[in-house]
């Protein structure tokens, strides 16, 4: 299996761009339609959980987004 053939499922760098991208647009979505996530259990308490993530922690969302960013723009 070559470098192509690997799927998001099984590339962790891949898989952590996408937890990145999974808090930052909950929280966003938390910020600007909160009736949308009100509910802390069940399928939609995940992305409740990922928007507090989100607010929470803030500063390393952020950074972890500018680190990911250089790392698929760079290399």
């Amino acid at each position: 299996m070559g470098e192509e053939d690997v799927s998001a499922l099984f590339d962790f760098q891949d898989f952590l761009t996408v937890v990145l991208l999974i808090i930052c647009t909950c929280t966003y979505i938390k910020i600007h339609f909160p009736k949308i996530l009100d509910h802390r259990t069940g399928f939609r308490g995940f992305f409740w959980k990922a928007a507090r993530i989100g607010e929470r922690l803030s500063p390393w969302v952020a950074a972890c987004c500018l680190l990911m960013g250089l790392r698929i723009l760079f290399f």
